[in-house]
């Protein structure tokens, strides 16, 4: 079976994450989106209401599931039987940093990464940018799945 898990904060999910997802699920059995949780960082939405916003974009989809975790992504993969990571990749800054993690888990733990180009319509969204047009009242509402609405 071909477990991959696909990790990040997800602070919020980005239509270049959906992408990612979605073009990933032809090459798994099964793909797990873990959400790490890092007591040092500030999110700007709840743990539970990230968690929610994949699950809603994600519900009909039986190959997905969404879970938690803190620790090692490799530590996470060992646990729950997944030989694989999935990354998305949108510029050459994100692969310079994205190879260093990759090259250290195979060397640790024998995980293979496997990397999908965004694609061109969504490479330039990044969750950091999403939540600045929060901030500001723009129309995040065009870089994010449905599922994602602020009240």
């Amino acid at each position: 079976m071909r477990k991959a898990i696909f990790p990040g904060s997800f602070d919020p999910i980005t239509l270049g994450h959906e992408d990612i997802i979605k073009r990933g699920i032809p090459l798994f059995d099964e793909i797990v989106i873990a959400i790490g949780v890092n007591a040092e960082k500030k999110y700007m939405f709840p743990l539970e209401e990230r968690k929610r916003f994949i699950e809603e974009t994600f519900k009909n989809e039986p190959k997905i599931s969404v879970i938690t975790y803190e620790g090692l992504t490799i530590d996470l993969c060992k646990r729950i039987g997944a030989n694989f990571i999935l990354r998305g990749l949108r510029n050459p800054a994100d692969f310079e940093f994205e190879k260093a993690i990759a090259h250290t888990n195979r060397h640790l733990s024998k995980i293979e990464t496997v990397f999908l180009l965004t694609a061109a319509s969504t490479s330039y969204i990044s969750s950091s940018i999403v939540r600045d047009v929060l901030r500001h009242g723009g129309e995040y509402e065009l870089l994010v799945p449905k599922a994602v609405r602020v009240k």
